[in-house]
């Protein structure tokens, strides 16, 4: 498990989230700590190294 800090994208706050590295490709919505909002987290992994990150607002 690799700990991962990004921006949220409604509100703006860094967020920090867990992303398991074992696995090489992961699509899922989860809320915002600060906010609520649900994000929709999408991450590529390789080697235990964090290649691709993203964090969208589902409601665009």
């Amino acid at each position: 498990m690799n700990e991962h800090f990004f921006q949220c994208p409604y509100c703006w706050e860094e967020i920090s989230m867990l992303i398991d590295t074992s696995v090489r490709e992961q699509k899922y919505i989860e809320d915002c700590e600060v906010c609520c909002n649900p994000i929709e987290i999408y991450a590529q992994t390789e080697d235990g190294e964090i290649t691709v990150f993203d964090a969208k607002n589902i409601e665009q």
